[in-house]
């Protein structure tokens, strides 16, 4: 916070900083202003806001204070005001809870002394002394002396009463009677008389504790002030404790991790220095500890120390893993540091300089009526949608969810962005350098690792991509050619459009290959579409010969009717290594309104063909993933959802395996694009004449110019149906030769799928009639499965310019 607590802070004083409000469940918690002040707990959305509006205030004196777990705790005054709040850490959460239970406890005695201000024996200058610190004493006295002068009162009529008695037994004395009946009237005159004696006592003995108490209430005062003071101290002392363990955890983790020569300022994973803005060790380590607090499959705790110790071969066993223990670095470092092929050692030859922007992302508004009254009496599925109004992924989406899409009627924002799906596949590579550094690991586990946060790290550029790239049309390709800056190149083809479906090659010169078809299954459920990604990812290590394959999670878009787009990727995925058996479970969490934990969070747990668990990763599709290397693990801890009892793994200290790269400057304008999004689109020579960056409508799109953009889309959809009416009519003809010059019926070849393909119908289903350029069909030898894999030539034709073969598709 941006002020100290101090011990007993004058009521001038202020408590400010930043805590996460619980707002709604579609907001959750988020980041405000808070203002401690006088016993008034106020917030604001920013520290410029405190000038001129307060979002909410709350009364302390009158507030119940509770804490729910190490981060949260909860303000109330009894229903009408509820804060939920959130600290960044524990320590932090501490700070403030101290400083709200002074404030509260300076707030009631204010309340109280304005109470008793017309009390003649509390003097204003005592108010605010030890007399104001002690108005519960002075509040106690005042009752005793309101109860004692009710006992007074009742003396009194005790008194009266006793004498009138008295007197009538006095006449009934006087009157001649019997010997029994005047013993009697003498016995209840001495009863009387005693009782008049007792009660006169008991109030004499009040009025004695009345005056004893208030000759000792100055003692009582000092001691209940000295007693306050004490646990102020206690309460900074306790607060200094939990500083020293946190210190004194980080630095035991640290010596038994790192040898004294590397405890100077942490280096990342890319040898920079963290700068003087970056984020602490103590917050790296709470934000992960974070991750870890809601429900889970499993549970991370430190490692013993005696780990560290070990000697022979268990030491040489760990420390050749992923470099976490004993200061070693990891091999992979070491190798792309000695590598002659690495990318430091390759700057002889100059690279091309790529660029950096593209044209802004125009304010562009589309008029739905204009749109609408051309559609008229068509087919809902033959409706042209224009490059600014259409969000499914692919064209067989029913129009339905067209026309859904188009929603706000009258918006300034397109749902489009200047690239095809072609090229937002080859993006996948964004982070190609975690399978270069994969492919120098000896350990299989360790590589899995690599490749688990590679799968991770394809996901990370869609935080904010919430735009729809251009749908590729049949036979369209899009060539990555990135030899010479990072070694690798790849190439991707549209192979089917009914349905639809992409292939993938890559190749590397570090010594791997990445290879895949996906297709897209969409379903609309009302406020919001999910895509389902079908079809398996390869990735080959020619070293040592592993082959990985694994499938994409369940991307969904929300808020497709009203609201702002948002995008959230859930499910899980197995990384399998068919060679060795090893395998990654990695769980993509949902974003849940009701859960208090970091949103995109990701674990995963790497196995050996045993089952047994050799690495926890964890982290988040959108900004890092970490490894930390198993120890032991037990059953037991807390139950799970299921009923089941979670796993508790022994760690040793994390070690970060991937973090996002920030988007460049101005990226809200260009579409969230990153670095080499940005590039994809660049102008390129030698590329074939089917390459996505010689499409026209693609772009006038990154032009501007939608209005052409628009028609040319209109001109090339309208082509693709023509090539594929005249390929039918080829098919035909080749299977009934009797039916040669007959026509298709009207429409016929504009039947859309009604529903998207499920993975069992895509892998049966008949692709077009279409032969593809540079992949061909075929039963993945791994899987079983059909699929297309690349046949080569593609390059070598690039090489000797030789196109003649590629079809006109633009």
């Amino acid at each position: 916070m941006s002020e100290p607590k101090v011990p007993i802070p004058a009521p001038e004083d202020t408590y400010k900083g930043w805590l996460f409000k619980w707002t709604n469940y579609i907001k959750g918690y988020q980041r405000r202003w808070f203002v401690l002040s006088n016993g008034l707990l106020s917030y604001y959305r920013s520290q410029a806001e405190m000038g001129h509006t307060c979002r909410g205030t709350i009364n302390l004196a009158t507030a119940n204070i509770t804490v729910e777990d190490s981060c949260n705790f909860v303000i109330s005054n009894g229903g009408t005001q509820t804060y939920h709040l959130k600290a960044s850490s524990e320590v932090e959460r501490q700070r403030w809870i101290t400083a709200l239970e002074l404030a509260k406890a300076k707030a009631s005695r204010m309340q109280a002394e304005s109470d008793d201000s017309g009390d003649d024996s509390t003097s204003p200058a005592a108010s605010q002394g030890a007399g104001s610190r002690n108005s519960e004493v002075q509040s106690t006295l005042r009752t005793l002396n309101s109860k004692v002068e009710d006992l007074s009162t009742c003396n009194d009529l005790i008194a009266k009463h006793g004498s009138a008695l008295q007197r009538s037994l006095s006449e009934l004395e006087g009157v001649r009677l019997g010997g029994e009946t005047s013993e009697k009237i003498r016995q209840v005159t001495e009863r009387a008389t005693l009782f008049r004696i007792t009660s006169n006592a008991m109030i004499n003995a009040c009025r004695d504790f009345l005056a004893l108490a208030q000759a000792h209430s100055k003692r009582w005062q000092k001691a209940l002030q000295a007693e306050r003071e004490q646990r102020v101290r206690l309460e900074e002392t306790l607060e200094q404790l939990a500083k020293q363990h946190n210190h004194l955890e980080r630095a035991f983790r640290g010596a038994t991790v790192l040898p004294s020569s590397q405890s100077n300022p942490a280096i990342d994973s890319k040898g920079q220095v963290p700068g003087k803005g970056d984020v602490s060790d103590e917050d790296e380590e709470n934000e992960f500890f974070d991750a870890c607090e809601d429900v889970q499959e499993f549970i991370t705790v430190p490692a013993d120390p005696k780990y560290h110790r070990r000697s022979g071969s268990n030491v040489s066993g760990i420390s050749s893993e992923l470099g976490m223990d004993d200061g070693t670095t990891s091999l992979d470092e070491q190798s792309l540091a000695s590598n002659p092929e690495s990318p430091q050692s390759q700057e002889v030859v100059p690279v091309r300089k790529r660029r950096s922007r593209i044209p802004d992302k125009p304010n562009y508004s589309l008029n739905l009526w204009s749109i609408m009254k051309n559609c008229i009496g068509k087919e809902l599925s033959k409706i042209p949608m224009p490059v600014g109004l259409s969000v499914s992924l692919q064209e067989s989406q029913t129009a339905q969810i067209h026309l859904l899409s188009t929603r706000p009627f009258f918006s300034q924002v397109n749902f489009n962005e200047p690239l095809s799906m072609l090229q937002r596949l080859s993006e996948d590579l964004e982070y190609y350098e975690l399978l270069d550094r994969g492919a120098k690991c000896q350990s299989s586990l360790e590589q899995m690792c690599y490749v688990a946060a590679f799968t991770v790290s394809s996901y990370s550029t869609t935080v904010h991509r919430t735009g729809k790239p251009f749908n590729p049309l049949l036979g369209e390709t899009f060539e990555l050619d990135r030899v010479q800056e990072s070694g690798y190149r790849s190439l991707c083809e549209q192979v089917s459009h009914h349905p639809p479906a992409a292939a993938h090659h890559a190749i590397s010169e570090r010594g791997w290959t990445l290879r895949q078809e996906i297709a897209l299954a969409s379903k609309f459920r009302g406020k919001y579409l999910s895509i389902m990604p079908l079809g398996s990812i390869h990735c080959i290590f020619e070293k040592s010969n592993n082959h990985y394959t694994w499938k994409k999670v369940t991307t969904t878009v929300h808020n497709i009717i009203v609201g702002k787009l948002w995008i959230d990727q859930s499910g899980e995925i197995d990384v399998v290594n068919h060679r060795t058996g090893d395998r990654c479970h990695l769980k993509f969490a949902p974003y849940s309104y009701f859960s208090r934990d970091v949103a995109r969070k990701v674990t995963g747990v790497v196995t050996d063909k045993d089952g047994k668990a050799h690495y926890v990763l964890s982290g988040t599709w959108d900004e890092k993933m970490e490894c930390s290397r198993v120890m032991q693990s037990s059953r037991g801890g807390e139950n799970g959802a299921d009923g089941r009892q979670k796993t508790v793994y022994q760690t040793l200290k994390a070690k970060e395996l991937w973090r996002k790269t920030p988007l460049p400057e101005g990226a809200e304008n260009m579409y969230y694009f990153s670095t080499l999004a940005l590039t994809l689109n660049e102008p390129e020579e030698g590329v074939a004449p089917t390459d996505s960056r010689r499409r026209p409508d693609q772009r006038l799109m990154e032009q501007g110019r939608w209005e052409e953009a628009n028609a040319e889309k209109q001109r090339l959809e309208e082509k693709q149906r023509t090539v594929r009416r005249e390929r039918e009519r080829e098919a035909n003809r080749s299977a009934n030769p009797a039916e040669e010059g007959k026509e298709p019926a009207d429409g016929a070849e504009e039947v859309e799928i009604a529903s998207e393909p499920s993975e069992t119908t895509y892998k049966s289903v008949h692709h077009d009639n279409y032969k593809p350029m540079w992949f061909e069909r075929q039963v993945d030898p791994m899987t079983r499965e059909p699929t297309h894999i690349y046949r080569g030539g593609y390059w070598e034709a690039k090489e000797q310019g030789n196109w003649d073969s590629c079809p006109d598709i633009f």
